[in-house]
């Protein structure tokens, strides 16, 4: 199989090793409201749209019943905007230092690049996150040739639309021949709902959670088995190939 094109994620896939900005933000967000929540509960809905984000930590039974014991009524629309709100400038300050470029990123770009194929990406942030995020990226050679943010589509993931929407700018037509690239469960979604050949990311994303430092000095068969029950989690999921980082694309599409 050729590639028409290939639509990669942003945070945990393409910048931000370990998807580390978003996830304090919202551990943030929530203890700014007296309602800590774990770096697991943040991360769970981790590639839905910010606002989505929120408001569904916000119905986990645990934290929907904290927030009941800590302001005396349930969570509500006017609570998840007001958090939203918040969200946004303190994630725009974090994205600032949380956006490296992932290592080998930019060199698998240009060798899909060179073998004719387009590159698009699309994000659950928004156009105003993504001004801060695109140019740090262009500036370490990352450029993909379309972006689409959470704002641009009626619904964002697991919906397809924002998928259908890169594929549009890119002038291709959904299919298996499109290549999906996610680290998160919801963006996998999508991409199947899209009807795409799905590649999950397991190593530098959010189902591992930790910067590049971190990962580094996990024990060689700690992070064996971590990236075992990843991949295992995405297969079951039905992604249909599971690889370490996007450095590794090239050589998967090599044998596609």
């Amino acid at each position: 199989m050729r590639p028409t094109a290939v639509i990669l994620d942003w945070a945990g896939t393409t910048v931000d090793y370990g998807s580390c900005g978003p996830a304090a933000v919202f551990q943030q967000i929530f203890a700014s409201q007296g309602v800590p929540v774990t770096a697991a509960e943040a991360r769970e809905p981790m590639g839905r749209a910010k606002r989505d984000h929120i408001a569904t930590v916000s119905r986990m039974p645990r934290v929907a019943s904290a927030w009941q014991e800590r302001h005396g009524v349930p969570c509500s629309e006017s609570d998840i905007d007001r958090m939203y709100a918040d969200f946004l400038p303190l994630q725009k300050r974090v994205l600032a230092e949380r956006s490296g470029v992932i290592p080998g990123v930019a060199d698998a770009i240009a060798m899909l690049r060179a073998l004719g194929c387009p590159i698009g990406s699309s994000t659950g942030y928004t156009r105003e996150l993504m001004e801060v995020v695109v140019p740090l990226a262009s500036e370490q050679g990352y450029r993909p040739d379309v972006v689409c943010t959470a704002d641009d589509v009626p619904q964002g993931r697991p919906e397809p639309f924002l998928n259908r929407l890169v594929a549009q700018l890119l002038g291709v037509e959904l299919s298996p021949s499109v290549i999906v690239v996610d680290d998160t469960p919801v963006g996998i979604e999508a991409g199947l709902r899209a009807g795409c050949t799905t590649v999950a990311v397991s190593k530098t994303g959010n189902m591992l959670g930790l910067d590049e430092a971190e990962a580094k000095a996990l024990a060689a068969d700690d992070l064996a088995a971590r990236l075992q029950r990843i991949e295992a989690d995405f297969r079951r999921q039905g992604a249909h190939y599971v690889i370490e980082s996007v450095a590794d694309l090239p050589r998967l599409v090599a044998e596609l």
